[in-house]
């Protein structure tokens, strides 16, 4: 443990910040990058520190060590890792404007330190956040590759992300900064939380100290899922989305569309045609997959029902530089077959939109009742720049339920390829294995 009295100004507030939690612990344990990121090192935090949480069996929060990592926002102000925002105030957030937390269920053995597997776990999250300038924000969801957490036979799989429970925004010389707990789930669990939301998972797991309670501590041994420890949450869940919808709003996955009859584009239009995409006013609304599986990250998080382009859906000429299209076909990668399911079931029967986004290109379906679109029953299909709006009419919804019912069941022995034709809308809908480039990761 290193000494933080002459600590820089950023690392020294964020310590503060623990030392009120834990006041006791003046010195914990700490994992210490030797060489540093500004150095040249490939660990991007400086330091993570290990407290002892003795819990509170009167709240049912049994003892558990609680990792806490510093780096991530800005500890030196300097400029050697984050450029600082110009601002005169402290409205403004600290580098990354967050640190990661995790909270570990204490075993049973006598072993009294803390293992390490944690802060490495934390060390990969951050290098992801440096490598992309993705921030993570509270109900975020995180598939996880690799075999577990800890790498062994856990059930515990993926990631969502909370509030730390105890540690607090924290203002300092440099900006805010935020504590985003890592919690760590189940493969159902995160399924849920990407199809419902990551903030309703996570309330259902605070509910009950089997699935981490009030502070959301992970047990790497619970081998059930909070939907088959107590399975009239997953039903009222099943309700909730009946009669509300889903508050995902798109995903990332591989696609590729083209115009028929060729009337305005002359040609398929690739995810790999272009090198960027230009920025559209729907923000935080993908999480991200590559193919076959999800990938290493990925978010998702509520939106308006609105898009960001001027005028109801309705019967006027389109307006702004969009390009009206004749009918089209649109070629979805299998992995993503349940996504397009929950976009027409979740989404667009509750009057709301759902986006495919690849690496250069953004496809949105869309009901009629969304406002500010491109699209109406006059052009239902549209496309400006990098972006495509496809509407979806009321009546066609039923059809393509009907049309899809199943699928995800096999969705591991799909009959490739599977093509659903609505002709009189001018729709074909293709579930293949086009010829495409892996998926970028891509957090907003």
């Amino acid at each position: 443990m290193e000494n933080f009295t002459n600590a820089p100004p950023g690392l020294k507030s964020l310590f503060d910040e623990c030392r009120r939690v834990y006041p006791d612990q003046k010195n914990p344990l700490q994992v210490s990058t030797i060489l540093k990121y500004w150095l040249g090192g490939n660990d991007v935090l400086d330091y993570i520190t290990m407290y002892d949480n003795k819990g509170d069996p009167a709240r049912n929060i049994p003892p558990h060590w609680h990792y806490v990592s510093f780096g991530l926002s800005d500890l030196h102000g300097d400029g050697r890792v984050h450029i600082p925002e110009p601002s005169a105030d402290l409205e403004f957030r600290s580098g990354m404007g967050f640190e990661l937390t995790f909270r570990l269920l204490k075993t049973d053995d006598k072993n009294q330190r803390p293992p390490t597997w944690p802060a490495n776990l934390l060390q990969d999250l951050a290098r992801y956040v440096f490598t992309t300038g993705n921030r993570f924000c509270v109900g975020d969801n995180i598939p996880w590759p690799k075999k577990s957490l800890d790498n062994t036979d856990s059930k515990i799989l993926h990631m969502l992300i909370a509030e730390d429970a105890q540690l607090r925004r924290k203002e300092t010389p440099f900006g805010w900064v935020d504590f985003c707990q890592i919690v760590g789930v189940t493969s159902e669990e995160l399924e849920q939380a990407s199809r419902w939301n990551g903030k309703g998972v996570l309330n259902l797991l605070s509910n009950n100290p089997m699935t981490g309670g009030e502070f959301l501590v992970t047990d790497m041994k619970r081998s059930k899922s909070v939907f088959e420890l107590f399975p009239e949450t997953l039903r009222e869940l099943e309700d909730d989305l009946e009669k509300e919808g889903s508050d995902l709003v798109g995903v990332n996955a591989e696609f590729t569309f083209k115009e028929f009859p060729a009337i305005s584009i002359k040609q398929e239009v690739k995810t790999d045609d272009y090198p960027e995409m230009p920025a559209m006013d729907v923000s935080r609304e993908y999480i991200s997959m590559k193919a076959e599986e999800f990938s290493p990250f990925s978010s998702s998080m509520s939106t308006s029902n609105s898009l960001s382009m001027s005028g109801p859906i309705d019967t006027k000429p389109l307006t702004g530089h969009s390009v009206p299209l004749g009918g089209i076909e649109f070629t979805l990668a299998p992995y993503a077959t349940k996504f397009l399911v929950l976009a027409i079931k979740d989404r667009i029967r509750h009057g709301r939109h759902f986006t495919f986004k690849s690496q250069s290109l953004a496809v949105t379906f869309v009901a009629e009742s969304v406002t500010g679109a491109m699209v109406n029953r006059r052009h239902p299909y549209a496309l400006i720049g990098y972006w495509m709006q496809i509407l979806i009419p009321d009546d066609l919804v039923p059809r393509m339920l009907n049309a899809f019912e199943g699928i995800t069941e096999k969705f591991n022995n799909l009959s490739l390829p599977m093509e659903f034709e609505f002709l009189d809308k001018g729709l074909k809908i293709i579930i293949d294995n086009p010829r495409m480039t892996e998926s970028k990761i891509f957090l907003p």
